[in-house]
C-alpha cells in the first residue's frame, strides 16, 4: 500500500492550551479515513496541521514529495453584494479552461450549475461544486471538513456516492470528517475516534466494540456502526439510494449532548 503522509507524535498547543497530542497515524492511497470526535475535540485542527495550514508543536509530518491534495471545507462565505457565476468561481482555478470546468463539474453531476449565481445554489448544489473544484486538482488525497453539514438527506447519500466515485477515477486516498455513520461506515476502511487525542482507531467494526469509544459516544453511538453494518447487504443499499428512506440512523451528534 502506498503511503501519502505520515503523522508521527503530532502535538498541537495554542495559547497554552493542548488542542492536540501525540496523535499518530498514516494515510495511504486508495484507503478512506473517518475521523469522529465531539465538538471541540480538535477535528478542524488535526485538518489543518494535515493540509498544512498550521505547524505542529511538536511531532514530525512526512509527505510524499510529489502529494496533490484536493481540500473541500464545510462551508465557504461569499460576499452578498459580489455576484459570481460557478464558472467564474471555478476560473479561481487560473489553470481551468471552460472545457476543463464542464468536465469536472459532469463528475458531481453539477455541469448544469455553471451559469448559476454561487449565492443561489442550496446547500447540496454548493457542496458539490466545492467538490468539483477539489477534484480539479487531481488530487491524490481528497480532504473532507464534514461535507454534509447543511445538506438534506438526498444531497448526503448523492454527495458520498460522489466522493466514492472520485477516490475510483483517481485512485486517491481520502480523509473526511463525518458524523453520518449510517452513510459513510460501510465504505471506511478506517475510523479515527479522536478527542484531543487518538482515543481508538480501526474498522468500523472494531471500533464500534472498544471502550473507549463507547466512553465517548456511549452505548447508542456504537450501536449505530453496529446496526449499520449487520443491515448493508446490495439489496438494502440499493432500495436505500433508490428511494431516499426517510428513516435512518440518526448520526454521532446527537450522542454528544
Amino acid at each position: 500500500m502506498t503511503q501519502l503522509m505520515a503523522l508521527n507524535n503530532i502535538s498541537v498547543e495554542i495559547n497554552q492550551q493542548k488542542i492536540l497530542y501525540d496523535v499518530s497515524f498514516t494515510i495511504n492511497l486508495n484507503q478512506i479515513i473517518t475521523i469522529l470526535g465531539p465538538n471541540g475535540a480538535g477535528k478542524s485542527t488535526l485538518i489543518k496541521v494535515i493540509l498544512g495550514l498550521i505547524s505542529p508543536t511538536t511531532g514530525t509530518i512526512k509527505r510524499n514529495s510529489d502529494l496533490t491534495i484536493g481540500y473541500v471545507p464545510q462551508s465557504i462565505n461569499l460576499n452578498p453584494t459580489l455576484p459570481i457565476t460557478v464558472e467564474r468561481f471555478m476560473h479561481l482555478n487560473k489553470q481551468l479552461h471552460y472545457t476543463d470546468i464542464i468536465k469536472t463539474l459532469s463528475l458531481v453531476k453539477a455541469e448544469y450549475l455553471i451559469d448559476r449565481s454561487m449565492h443561489q445554489l442550496s446547500g447540496g448544489e454548493l457542496q458539490r461544486v466545492l467538490l468539483a473544484q477539489a477534484l480539479a486538482k487531481r488530487p491524490k488525497l481528497l480532504i473532507l471538513d464534514e461535507p454534509t453539514q447543511g445538506v438534506d438527506i438526498n444531497g448526503q447519500v448523492l454527495l458520498y456516492d460522489l466522493i466514492m466515485d472520485a477516490k475510483t477515477e483517481f485512485n486517491c486516498g481520502v480523509v473526511m470528517v463525518s458524523h453520518d455513520l449510517h452513510l459513510v461506515m460501510a465504505k471506511t476502511n478506517e475510523v479515527i475516534c479522536l478527542n484531543h487525542h487518538i482515543c481508538c482507531s480501526g474498522t468500523p467494526a472494531s471500533v464500534s466494540n472498544d471502550p473507549e469509544f463507547i466512553s465517548l459516544f456511549g452505548q447508542h453511538g456504537a450501536s449505530q456502526i453496529a446496526l449499520y453494518k449487520h443491515h448493508h447487504n446490495h439489496d438494502f443499499c440499493q432500495h436505500h439510494h433508490n428511494q431516499h428512506q426517510k428513516v435512518i440512523l440518526p448520526d454521532l451528534r446527537e450522542t454528544q449532548k
